[in-house]
């Protein structure tokens, strides 16, 4: 999803304004797959294990019918990227990136740590990010040139500016062996000089959380567009910084994703390595 160079000289860029219909509906689209999550929560009855990839539920599956058939229903051109059924390739300008239900493990066993993230995209641009996290019915959505809200109240990242003073959150995405042995290194450099890491399993919610300040900072390795796509738009419009772990410029489709408040960012890049 990579945007065309301009041909002509260069301008102030100028920014167009996302139209509140699309933000309404996409918030629309993001609680109602929360309502079909909430619903099937402690009532499964179809668990699949995915090689390498954790497991996948009926709930995932229908809360992504219910958004795929929506997004068509609404905006039918649209492409769309998402977790269980891949990818549709529309004519129309709009991609949606899915996640349905982020935090599958913690899902199937009632731990309510899960949400539903939607990433909408205009050639290769982020233009809004919902994270919903319908166990505590938070909605955190970031729209370009507009900021970041939860339940609608504005939201920045924290000022925190002491490593040891931060709280961040990372994730190890199902690594094994010689790769968990690498993560792990680097959970203890965190460790050793943040006030804490949590690990709690939804890298979405993760991001959102570093949007609203509850985090200082994330970072984390292998995850898939579906992952980031949401949470990246919601903390650079809260005013925070997303790269690799080398502090370079990242995209969704990269396997490696470091955000924070800004102010420690170049001490994490640092520990990250």
């Amino acid at each position: 999803m990579r945007s065309k160079p301009g041909t002509m000289r260069p301008r102030p860029k100028k920014r167009i304004q996302v139209p509140q219909e699309l933000v309404q509906f996409t918030i629309q689209l993001a609680r109602g797959a929360g309502r079909i999550l909430l619903r099937k929560l402690g009532k499964l009855h179809h668990i699949q294990v995915k090689e390498n990839a954790g497991i996948v539920t009926e709930a995932d599956k229908q809360a992504e019918d219910y958004l795929i058939k929506n997004i068509f229903r609404k905006y039918p051109k649209s492409s769309i990227i998402t977790e269980e059924s891949g990818e549709f390739q529309g004519t129309g300008l709009l991609t949606w990136v899915l996640d349905p239900l982020d935090g599958t493990s913690n899902y199937a066993h009632s731990f309510p740590w899960f949400c539903v993230s939607i990433g909408v995209y205009e050639q290769g641009a982020g233009k809004i990010g919902v994270v919903y996290h319908p166990s505590m019915n938070e909605l955190f959505c970031g729209v370009e040139g507009a900021g970041a809200t939860l339940n609608g109240k504005k939201i920045k990242v924290s000022h925190t500016r002491s490593i040891h003073e931060a709280l961040l959150g990372t994730g190890f995405y199902y690594a094994k062996g010689e790769r968990l042995r690498e993560e792990m290194e680097i959970f203890r450099k965190m460790n050793e000089v943040a006030l804490g890491v949590r690990r709690p399993g939804a890298a979405a919610l993760d991001l959102a959380y570093v949007s609203c300040g509850r985090y200082d900072g994330f970072w984390e390795r292998g995850l898939s567009p579906w992952d980031v796509a949401a949470g990246t738009i919601l903390v650079k419009e809260a005013g925070g910084r997303v790269t690799d772990f080398k502090g370079k410029p990242t995209n969704i489709f990269s396997k490696e994703i470091l955000a924070s408040n800004d102010h420690l960012h170049t001490q994490l890049v640092k520990l990250s390595q």
